[in-house]
């Protein structure tokens, strides 16, 4: 089985994307014993999920892939963007970023909304990019325990439930972060 590294201390994401990427042996920053972080200095979710794979292939000459994911909001003027991780300020965690998020929205009837990922491969010394994209809009609270980062507060339009109601299995079927790894499979796939 061919090996793989995906670029990310993101525990969620990983268990994620590993169910997804069944033919090929994912390893983790850990087990190839990475444990710097990787600082997320582009302007753009495609520049940092660059940025990402290019260091653990220059270090480690693998092929590899990272991924990085917004959450845009169109009454927050697309905040918080590429700084979804961190919109709460440098240290803060998933429960800061989503009480920031509803107190802006706080009385704003337009709660529309889209999650992007965009994944950077490098695959024998050549770059692509996959991109996924959900819309959907805000919740006024949060709802259900599944899920990580945002999840609890958003609702993919289509479905009458938020991203933390479905369970892993479900959400790998529609969520952006899916659609980029399929892409990304059918990709490797085609290859051989």
């Amino acid at each position: 089985m061919k090996e793989i590294c995906f670029v990310t201390g993101n525990r969620n994401k990983l268990t994620e994307v590993k169910k997804l990427l069944s033919n090929y042996k994912v390893l983790s920053l850990s087990d190839i014993n990475f444990f710097q972080d990787i600082p997320e200095t582009e302007k753009t979710l495609q520049g940092n999920a660059f940025l990402k794979a290019k260091a653990i292939h220059k270090k480690y000459k693998l092929n590899c892939f990272s991924d990085d994911t917004g959450l845009f909001i169109k009454a927050l003027d697309g905040k918080p963007g590429v700084k979804s991780a961190r919109f709460a300020g440098e240290n803060c965690n998933s429960e800061d970023n989503i009480n920031l998020v509803l107190k802006k929205l706080k009385d704003i009837k337009n709660r529309e909304a889209y999650f992007l990922t965009v994944i950077c491969l490098i695959f024998e010394n050549r770059k692509y990019f996959f991109e996924g994209k959900v819309s959907g809009q805000i919740t006024n609270e949060k709802i259900g325990d599944q899920g990580f980062g945002y999840d609890p507060i958003f609702k993919p339009y289509g479905y009458d439930k938020t991203y933390s109601e479905f369970t892993i299995k479900e959400k790998n079927i529609f969520s952006h972060r899916a659609l980029a790894v399929n892409k990304l499979i059918n990709f490797l796939t085609n290859l051989k």
